[in-house]
C-alpha cells in the first residue's frame, strides 16, 4: 500500500514563506508524476505545481516566480517552497503522485493523494 504524507503547512503573514514536504512510502517501483494541488473553501482542487513524467516542472501562472517545486528521488520526497505568499494562496495543499507498483502478474499505475496540509496567509 502506498501512502503520501504532507507536512509544513501553517499560518504565515502575507509576504512570508513556507516550505511544504511530501514523502511517499510503500511498495513503489516508480513515481511517474508528482506534484501539489490546492483547494480553497468552496472551490475545486487545482494544480499548483508538478513534475511531469519527463521531469519537466509545470506551474500555474499565479505562482510562477514565487513557488518552487523540487524533489529528492532517493527519498521519494517532493517539496514546495512558497515565497511572497498572498492571502489568495490560503488553501489546503495536497500532494499527488502517479505511482507504479507491482501487481499480481504485472505492474499497476495509480493516482495517490495525501491527507492535505492547511496553509493560511494572513493579510
Amino acid at each position: 500500500q502506498v501512502q503520501l504524507v504532507e507536512s509544513g503547512g501553517g499560518l504565515v503573514q502575507a509576504g512570508g514563506s513556507l516550505r511544504l514536504s511530501c514523502v511517499a512510502s510503500g511498495s513503489i517501483l516508480k513515481i511517474n508524476t508528482v506534484g501539489w494541488y490546492r483547494q480553497a473553501p468552496g472551490k475545486q482542487r487545482d494544480l499548483v505545481a508538478m513534475f511531469s513524467s519527463a521531469g519537466v516542472t509545470i506551474y500555474v501562472d499565479s505562482v510562477k516566480g514565487r513557488f518552487t517545486i523540487s524533489r529528492d528521488n532517493a527519498k521519494n520526497k517532493v517539496y514546495l517552497q512558497m515565497n511572497s505568499l498572498k492571502p489568495e494562496d490560503t488553501a489546503v495543499y495536497y500532494c499527488n503522485a502517479n505511482i507504479r507498483t507491482m501487481g499480481l502478474a504485472t505492474y499497476n499505475e495509480n493516482d495517490y493523494w495525501g491527507q492535505g496540509t492547511q496553509v493560511t496567509v494572513a493579510s
